[in-house]
């Protein structure tokens, strides 16, 4: 979620950190790998379709439902406006499945997600070799972009189908988690230079090349990204201070509440003030943390979350 924070603070193109800052948008792979790993433990814990959906659907609906109100309602015209597709963005927003409106374009997508995530999971169970699946996925990508009647069908939400195969690796990946598999001390070497590799060529494409190049190409490289990124961070959260991952811990857990309040509610009031891009990202920070978490508890005395 800080990743994406920081993604979303406007930098000037000519600035020599654009092509880092770009790179925080793999905040948003990094979310649905790790929530691919959540699933498969709570899947396996609890094989319970009913209860699967019950469980994300109040987890994610009641702070989706409160925020798409508070931002759709007082910019919709009351006189000539379009009640149905006022009911769609406020019920699913379904103007990003329509026509790629990316104002809160990750609920809809996880929430996706989350509906087709049992049936793969029940699947790979019985059948193994099914795991090879987000390959296909990766391949669909490539076809949305370059067979020109899918293209024309569905190319306008490549923001979702180029996010769906980390998503679903999250999920293959869970059982090697929970069996605790651990990469011996050579594979270290491996991951730091794959790491490299593909960090090193996100910047450059971003700060030299952006505009020029289908978006997909990049979240390829966000998967070998991601994977190898989660895998050093995960070194270094097992020795930095207690209070620094407490802290890391309770802004994780307010991700969804921070991803609807940060952009929309927070940083589009800071910007008009022009005051830099870190104090920018620092006070969306210091502000979004208590809305988010004053949201949170709010919901959780309506609902059992």
């Amino acid at each position: 979620m800080l990743f994406i924070i920081l993604f979303h603070v406007p930098l000037a193109r000519s600035n020599e950190f654009f092509g880092l800052r770009r790179c925080g948008n793999v905040g948003v792979d990094m979310f649905l790998f790790l929530s691919g790993i959540g699933l498969w433990f709570s899947w396996v814990k609890n094989p319970a379709l009913w209860q699967f959906y019950k469980r994300r659907l109040l987890r994610i609906y009641p702070a989706w439902l409160v925020m798409a109100s508070l931002f759709y309602l007082p910019r919709f015209d009351w006189t000539n406006g379009d009640y149905i597709d006022l009911i769609g963005d406020i019920a699913i927003n379904w103007d990003f499945w329509l026509h790629d409106e990316l104002t809160f374009w990750y609920i809809p997508a996880i929430m996706m997600l989350y509906l087709w995530a049992p049936p793969y999971m029940r699947l790979i169970q019985r059948h193994p070799v099914y795991r090879w699946m987000p390959v296909v996925m990766i391949l669909w990508c490539i076809w949305v972009q370059w067979i020109a009647p899918l293209h024309q069908a569905v190319g306008h939400i490549e923001i979702f189908w180029s996010r769906v195969p980390i998503f679903f690796i999250g999920i293959n990946c869970g059982e090697l988690v929970r069996k605790q598999t651990k990469i011996d001390g050579a594979g270290i070497w491996m991951i730091v230079a794959i790491f490299v590799a593909t960090f090193s060529s996100c910047v450059y494409l971003e700060q030299i090349s952006h505009g020029r190049f289908p978006l997909f190409v990049e979240r390829m490289i966000y998967i070998p990204f991601t994977i190898t990124l989660i895998m050093m961070l995960n070194r270094v959260f097992r020795r930095t201070p207690r209070w620094f991952n407490s802290f890391c811990a309770f802004f994780g857990a307010l991700s969804l509440e921070a991803y609807l309040i940060h952009d929309h509610f927070v940083m589009t009031y800071l910007i008009p003030y022009h005051l830099g891009y870190w104090l920018t990202a620092l006070l969306t920070i210091v502000i979004t943390i208590p809305l988010a978490w004053a949201l949170q508890k709010i919901l959780k005395l309506i609902v059992r979350v």
